[in-house]
């Protein structure tokens, strides 16, 4: 439940005026625009803002992945949970936009999730299977039966491949939309064809620090102008766009440019009509209720219908923010809906029968918001276990008595609802089944129009002498979840095949309800419990591998459950089955080292130093200006430089660390993180850019080793082709482009078709020490319990 300064945060930054004009703004446009992208983040916010905003189109913005491959600059949250954010800031940056959201991935269990970079569209499609988000793409126009489609990249070499492989999906899924033989299941589920009347190219290029198209952008046939400012906020749009794009903060967006865009220049690729001469962005689309009223043959009684709703709501716009002449003035116009949709032909219906019925939902939705009816709904607990049960509380306006108000609450399966009072605030206790499913962590869509999450509000009025509907989102996602959370520490564990040990302590917590715990046997181990937790011992001779021992609760499979909660999208969780990973390896460890490890909570290596059994020590501020000759190797993050402030201004003592015999070693960073080539390197080290041009996307890509009796490859573990095989995502990236002479490359690499690259692992000795920088993910190698990964850790962390 959230607490008071954080309802009071809401409301501010949520003023129920502008929520009014946003709901009759789109009341003026009959069109629907689709966006296509494949992460959160690829939206172009400042078109979004003035074609919704501006022109009052129906806006929809369809991400095939949650970015889930992405990295974080905001917390610890990898893969899942970092899915789990990046789709909720998705759906808070589309708030802003007043805009709709169709995923087409369902997390990274899904075949159509972000698996981090490709260089081209088929490389994509060959993870994702082409005819599979093909196949969803026409599914969502079918759906949503967008009148314009305009993807936010260009499928040109030099682009990221998924963003390639999305716009390649949005124009072949638009001919196969319309065919009636195409995807005929979908027939059976009330689906059916729909033809997209245009279909855009982005006329600028993508590149960039990250991208390099290398063939320009096509002409433009139609350059999109924003003209003035929103009347709601008295903001330009494209600042708009920039409110939205604050939401995708695990990314580093939101900024403020000198200028706010004003013109975005598109290339008429597709159109339905034939013609590819137009004045505005709307040619040929019916862009009103009254432009429909000129439908060939239409009734005399149902075109003065569309016409009288289209006056109305212009009469409306106009009265904003008198809000009884709005709902005077919206009622009028539902009626008058309310009688197109009854008497018109079957060939309009066919064509724009959804047209009608989205603006019934639309004129009900702004009804509800002028009576300013509803307060808030929220769950507490805002979770429920199986067997258990929570308190959900409707806050209603105290002007409501008199207007019939009914309130249903829509839950998740398994969970019911009973009505405990109704006066002053309406009070359900909710009872979850013991059977009752856990709920997906990843919702298929988001609307503007409220009824999102598992739990929602569905609120009736009468209201004019009209009864209108509406649905309301609960203040924080309601969902079923464990009812207990289980975590192992360690999670993971690292066993050299030499160890002399055989038996290792493993902590586990459990959070919520307790349950008796117990672990399935696994061939080669067992768990046995204790007075201060259960100690794991290997019951026979170590064999090389990874084994995973699966806890239980209550005799069933157990979860970890993981809060998540930043002020830009509120609280929420991820969660995901528990096991004890054990990788045994040949893994030999340097001698003497004393390692200080610097990170910006982008990576865990100090974690697997210390795992590995590594002498670690994580520097704060402090251990940063104290005695560094402490430490025979200080290792600093990926990202450390740009994320902590103590850390650049260590710089120089880093410097002369090295000289005076100790080893930095350095993992990869952005140009942007930080990064002088000449001042934060103890010698030059130039990092590449645009980045798609320094990075080796391919886990399987061949690796040729530069010199392999170097110090740091030959012992203490020799590192041979075996340490390579099995990585995963990528070899690296953000490659160093060009350095000192003084640094030697080790290693070379490259994807298909293209020129090695040498600047993923060099090394130079500078004065009594050495400096090694390395753009290999190690990081989540090491994470995904990567043999070949710890073994040339050991290595690169050994004493000058």
């Amino acid at each position: 439940m959230l607490k008071a300064r954080e309802r009071i945060e809401r409301q501010m930054s949520d003023p129920s005026l502008v929520r009014l004009h946003r709901k009759l703004s789109r009341l003026r446009s009959t069109v629907t625009m689709m966006n296509t992208g494949a992460h959160p983040d690829d939206e172009q916010n400042g078109l979004l803002a003035w074609l919704r905003l501006g022109l009052g189109m129906r806006v929809i913005i369809a991400c095939s992945t949650r970015g889930e491959g992405g990295q974080n600059a905001l917390g610890p949250e990898r893969l899942g949970a970092l899915g789990v954010v990046r789709s909720r800031e998705m759906e808070e940056a589309a708030r802003v936009l007043d805009a709709d959201v169709f995923w087409l991935g369902h997390g990274p269990a899904d075949p159509v999730h972000d698996f981090g970079f490709s260089k081209d569209g088929d490389a994509t499609f060959g993870r994702w299977g082409e005819m599979r988000i093909v196949e969803r793409l026409v599914r969502a126009y079918r759906m949503e039966r967008p009148d314009i489609v305009v993807p936010t990249f260009l499928d040109v070499p030099g682009q990221h491949g998924h963003h390639r492989a999305m716009t390649r999906a949005a124009e072949a899924a638009i001919a196969l939309a319309a065919d009636e033989t195409a995807f005929s299941e979908h027939f059976s589920e009330g689906l059916k064809p729909w033809s997209v009347s245009k279909y855009y190219l982005p006329a600028w290029s993508g590149g960039g620090d990250t991208y390099d198209d290398e063939v320009p952008p096509p002409d433009a046939t139609l350059v999109i102008q924003a003209e003035g400012r929103d009347p709601a906020t008295g903001a330009e749009y494209d600042r708009i766009g920039e409110w939205s794009r604050y939401y995708h903060a695990s990314q580093g967006m939101g900024r403020w440019p000198k200028q706010a865009r004003r013109s975005w220049p598109l290339h008429l690729k597709l159109s339905g009509g034939g013609s590819r001469t137009e004045n505005t962005v709307v040619d040929g689309v019916p862009a009103s209720l009254a432009a429909l009223a000129d439908f060939p043959q239409l009734p005399a009684d149902v075109a003065d219908g569309l016409r009288a709703a289209d006056a109305a709501i212009a009469v409306a716009l106009a009265a904003f923010p008198d809000r009884d002449a709005i709902i005077e003035q919206l009622v009028a116009a539902a009626g008058a809906l309310d009688r197109v949709a009854a008497d018109a032909p079957a060939a309009f219906q066919a064509l724009h029968g959804h047209r009608i019925e989205r603006k019934r939902l639309e004129l009900d939705a702004a009804i509800l918001e002028a009576a300013a009816i509803f307060e808030r709904a929220f769950a507490d607990p805002e979770t429920i276990a199986p067997g258990g049960s929570s308190l959900l509380t409707v806050e209603l306006s105290q002007g409501f008595a008199g207007k019939n108000v009914e309130v249903e609450p829509i839950l998740p399966t398994g969970v019911t609802s009973t009505v405990l009072s109704r006066r002053p605030d309406l009070e359900f206790a909710l009872a979850a089944a013991s059977d009752a499913p856990l709920s997906d962590l990843f919702r298929p869509a988001w609307s503007a129009l409220g009824g999102n999450g598992h739990g929602h509000i569905r609120l009736s009025a009468e209201i004019g002498g009209r009864t209108v509907f509406g649905s309301f989102d609960l203040e924080e996602p309601f969902s079923v979840s464990p009812a207990e959370s289980l975590a192992l520490m360690p999670e993971a564990l690292l066993v050299p095949l030499d160890a002399e040990r055989t038996e290792w302590p493993i902590q586990a917590s459990i959070h919520g309800a307790q349950a008796p715990l117990s672990f399935k046997p696994v061939p080669g181990w067992s768990m046995k419990p204790g007075d201060q937790g259960w100690t794991l011992a290997a019951t026979g001779p170590l064999m090389p591998g990874l084994v995973e021992v699966q806890p239980q609760l209550d005799g069933h499979r157990a979860f970890q459950v993981t809060p998540i909660a930043f002020q830009h999208i509120g609280r929420t969780s991820f969660r995901q089955p528990v096991s004890l990973k054990i990788l045994s390896l040949d893994l030999k460890l340097p001698l003497g080292a004393k390692i200080g490890y610097v990170g910006g909570g982008a990576d865990r290596v100090g974690l697997w130093l210390s795992r590995m059994g590594l002498d670690v020590t994580e520097m704060d501020a402090a251990a940063l200006a104290g005695d560094l000759s402490r430490f025979t190797t200080i290792v600093v993050g990926i990202f450390a430089f740009g994320i902590r402030k103590d850390l650049a201004a260590a710089t120089a003592r880093l410097h002369r660390f090295v000289e005076d015999g100790g080893h930095l070693v350095t993992l990869y960073h952005r140009p942007s993180d930080g990064w002088n080539p000449n001042e934060t390197p103890v010698r030059r080290i130039e990092i590449g850019s645009p980045s798609l041009r320094w990075r080796v996307t391919d886990p399987k890509a061949d690796v040729t080793v530069l010199a392999p009796e170097h110090v740091l490859l030959a012992g203490p573990n020799r590192i041979g082709p075996d340490d390579w095989h099995g990585w995963d995502k990528e070899r690296g990236l953000y490659f160093a482009a060009r350095f000192d002479e003084a640094y030697e490359p080790l290693l070379a690499m490259h994807d298909v078709n293209e020129q090695p690259l040498n600047g993923a692992l060099i090394s130079a000795a500078i004065g009594k020490g050495r400096h090694t920088h390395t753009s290999l993910v190690l990081h989540h190698q090491m994470d995904k319990l990567v043999p070949g990964a710890f073994r040339l850790m050991a290595n690169l962390v050994q004493p000058a």
